[in-house]
């Protein structure tokens, strides 16, 4: 694969509600993606390749930076990642075992195990606390730089997305047991409990924590203010919708909380107005890659000075203009 690839794409590809195509399109992994993930600026991404372990991208000048694996000898099956807002800081799971990045230099940090199979991570500010979805329903609050256990929080079955915000106060998960929990982090008390009656599989939390996104399995999606519980808009209403456009598998707040960013499993990118509670724009990505087995499912967003940046699941990122970037 060469570095920076840029796939040129036609205009007849796809269609979008700007009228626009993507500003660019970059490959990243040639058989696709597990996961990606973008730090505040979107200037950068850390991606998980389906055969060739992580590697960390530059957006800017669209080139390749490092290569991360667990082993020296062998890639690794690293299937969740996280950035530190900043970008300073990344972290890759593969099984029960994470790695703690310099973004910098691409150095490894620090190695550490969890008890149970990681299904998500996301770090806080400066990457100093990693907060982790478990396989066995645990959700722990570890300290990333030095190690050890801060919190230990539960549910009933698998945690299948974790969110938290950069300060580290405020933490949120979604579990296969069909809620979606809203977690003091200093104290280890459930703020709310939101039931979805289906397994939440897909969360976000603003950078103040005021906000909440929680999605489950074919049952909706709600943004929800964070103190009230009260319900702030049901993104991807109607059911038609939502049976045109697939269930929601990426979603992202702006850094001032402004605009929520969804992704579909049929690829169409939704950006929401959280104070409108309504629809400001969408696109339908194009499957730019070869990996025709993954398809354009949205996996991660980056909001950046130039746009929203948009990882597929068959290997690409691509940057939508907004009206806001031109």
């Amino acid at each position: 694969m060469r570095n920076g690839l840029l796939v040129l794409l036609a205009l007849a590809a796809f269609a979008c509600s700007s009228g626009e195509p993507p500003a660019s399109s970059l490959a990243v992994a040639p058989r696709g993606l597990h996961a990606a993930a973008f730090p505040r600026d979107g200037s950068l991404t850390v991606v998980a390749s389906l055969t060739q372990g992580a590697s960390l991208w530059d957006l800017g000048t669209q080139q390749r930076r490092f290569d991360w694996n667990h082993r020296k000898d062998g890639r690794s099956a690293i299937t969740a990642v996280a950035f530190s807002p900043e970008g300073n800081v990344a972290i890759t799971a593969e099984g029960n075992t994470l790695a703690l990045w310099d973004a910098h230099k691409g150095e490894a940090l620090r190695y550490f195990s969890a008890p149970s199979e990681v299904l998500s991570v996301a770090l806080t500010g400066g990457g100093t606390l990693a907060l982790l979805g478990l396989q066995d329903g645990t959700v722990l609050l570890m300290d990333a730089q030095a190690g050890g256990v801060k919190r230990r929080l539960t549910h009933e079955a698998e945690v299948l997305a974790v969110a938290i915000d950069p300060d580290g106060r405020r933490a949120l998960s979604g579990s296969a047991d069909g809620s979606a929990r809203l977690w003091d982090t200093q104290t280890a008390q459930a703020l709310q409990r939101w039931e979805h009656g289906a397994p939440v599989e897909l969360v976000a939390l603003s950078d103040d924590a005021t906000k909440a996104f929680s999605a489950a399995q074919g049952a909706g999606a709600t943004v929800r203010d964070t103190d009230s519980g009260q319900i702030l808009g049901e993104p991807g209403s109607p059911a038609a919708w939502r049976a045109r456009s697939g269930s929601f598998t990426a979603a992202a707040f702006s850094a001032d909380g402004s605009v929520l960013a969804l992704g579909t499993v049929g690829g169409r990118v939704l950006l929401w107005d959280t104070a409108s509670a309504r629809e400001r724009e969408t696109w339908k990505l194009p499957r730019g890659g070869v990996a025709r087995a993954a398809g354009s499912r949205v996996i991660a967003f980056g909001f950046s000075a130039a746009g929203l940046q948009a990882a597929s699941g068959d290997g690409v990122i691509h940057l939508l203009r907004r009206p806001s970037a031109r």
